[in-house]
């Protein structure tokens, strides 16, 4: 006897449009999360309901939705399409393809919003993803599997950070997804080019929810990345994924909130806003090597207002993540590049994750270079200092020198030992800050020429003995030789 499959549909019906929340009437058995379903192919998500009303998000209207239609509800999760064929490409919050690229046939479908993976299933931190910034691979490393966050004024440099760090993922085996929320099609335009002069696009994604883009897209964007990136995670892969940013995300998430009559709290913000990034945050891990030992770190971006770090969002999003790279205005306006503040930003991981000639090279960098800042303060009005204070203030200017660094020109692990060999031995103490900078940008490519085994090997990261520290001294010296020779 063949077996008959019924389909079992509740029928709603509109009572109210605003905006992009639509109130139905009917449906009594929908849950939260789920998928109901308009005449013409509208798609809604549940986001609340009472006894007698359900209110729903719209996702991809094509048309204005009126009062009276008629609305359908089946058991269905929101789920978006996910897999390999999505790298390379930009889509939109709901994983639909916006590149002019056609059709991605996807791998399989998973939930949108689902449960961060438990305790049992991670291991500890061990990894290091470098960024390929000086300044933070060696005071603020990250490891892969972490939450970071990037926080500062407007315009000075979040982005920027964000997008050296997947410039400097090329050839690591790790896959980057970009989600765009909320910001103008001309810095969005800015990072896609960068990417794609730079060849990032071929291990990147893009998830775009600009701020022309309905509110529901921008609400959903974040989610949407990350689900993308637990499909490689879950594969074993490292994943990095970047939200820019969380501030226009919480903004989109109030609104949608005062739509839906939610009590407003703390700068009208709904009472559950830390649950909504936390549950965000929580998804980024390190998986055990039963799970398939994959990655997925997180590097979210908030605004603050004149410096203030204690806004609500920004401890909200500081208080859930594993430390913070905060960029200071006043640096940036120095030409202070990337503006990272030393002294107000953290991670929490510590420098445990490091390569070990780096993290032996870099161990008091940071102190020293707050020190000589602190001191620099102090002995500004003064019409002269000692000859200790004066050596001191100078190699703090060499430090800050090597902290420097242009946008889209990540550092490679061998040329940072270099560097900051070079800082450690007092070499740099000896010359002008222009020949400082001239060995900055000159030596990698120097060491490669002559010395091609001793940069493969510092850039492995393995442990290295005497004779190659012996070895990168002579081509440092070398370097120097021939540059001052005559």
């Amino acid at each position: 006897m063949k077996r008959e499959i019924v389909s079992i549909k509740e029928i709603g019906c509109v009572k109210e449009v605003k905006r992009s929340i639509v109130t139905i009437d009917g449906l009594p058995n929908c849950l939260l999360g789920q998928i109901v379903h308009f005449a013409d192919g509208t798609k809604g998500f549940v986001m609340g309901f009472n006894e007698s009303e359900v209110l729903t998000l719209l996702l991809n209207a094509s048309r204005e939705i009126r009062a009276g239609e008629e609305v359908y509800a089946q058991e269905e999760a929101f789920s978006i399409p996910v897999g390999d064929n999505f790298i390379g490409r930009i889509v939109g919050a709901l994983c639909d393809p916006i590149d002019g690229g056609g059709h991605i046939k996807e791998s399989a479908f998973s939930r949108i919003f689902c449960e961060a993976p438990p305790v049992l299933d991670r291991i500890p931190i061990n990894d290091m993803l470098h960024t390929g910034i000086r300044v933070i691979d060696s005071s603020i490393p990250i490891g892969k599997g972490q939450r970071q966050l990037i926080i500062g004024d407007r315009m000075t440099g979040k982005t920027s950070i964000a997008v050296d760090t997947i410039l400097n993922q090329k050839d690591k085996d790790v896959i980057c997804i970009y989600a765009c929320i909320g910001r103008d099609f001309a810095s969005f335009e800015k990072v896609v080019s960068s990417l794609k002069e730079y060849g990032a696009l071929k291990y990147s994604i893009v998830v775009s929810a600009l701020a022309s883009s309905s509110i529901g897209e921008q609400y959903l964007a974040p989610y949407a990345a990350a689900t993308l990136g637990e499909y490689f995670m879950r594969a074993g892969k490292d994943v990095l994924v970047v939200f820019d940013d969380l501030t226009r995300h919480a903004w989109a998430y109030r609104e949608l909130s005062l739509l839906l009559e939610r009590p407003p709290g703390r700068e009208a913000y709904p009472g559950d806003i830390f649950y909504l990034h936390a549950q965000l945050m929580e998804r980024a891990a390190r998986l055990s090597p039963k799970m398939g030992g994959g990655s997925m770190s997180f590097l979210p971006i908030a605004d603050t207002l004149h410096g203030d770090i204690a806004g609500f969002i920004p401890t909200n999003i500081i208080s859930m993540t594993d430390g913070q790279i905060f960029l200071n205005s006043d640096l940036f306006t120095e030409g202070f590049k990337p503006a990272v503040d030393v002294g107000l930003s953290v991670s929490r991981v510590g420098t445990r994750i490091q390569p070990p000639k780096l993290r032996d090279l870099s161990k008091d960098l940071a102190l020293a270079y707050i020190q000589c800042r602190e001191m620099l303060k102090a002995t500004r009005l003064r019409a002269a200092v000692s000859e200790e204070m004066t050596k001191r203030l100078k190699h703090g200017e060499k430090i800050e020198r090597i902290f420097m660094q242009e946008r889209n020109s990540p550092s490679s692990l061998g040329e940072q030992i270099m560097l900051f060999y070079a800082l450690r031995e007092g070499i740099l103490d000896l010359i002008s800050n222009e020949d400082c900078d001239y060995f900055k940008a000159n030596i990698l490519s120097f060491a490669k020429e002559n010395y091609p085994k001793l940069v493969s090997m510092l850039d492995a990261g393995m442990p290295v003995g005497d004779e190659i520290m012996l070895e990168l001294k002579t081509c440092i010296l070398r370097f120097f030789k021939e540059r001052f020779k005559e």
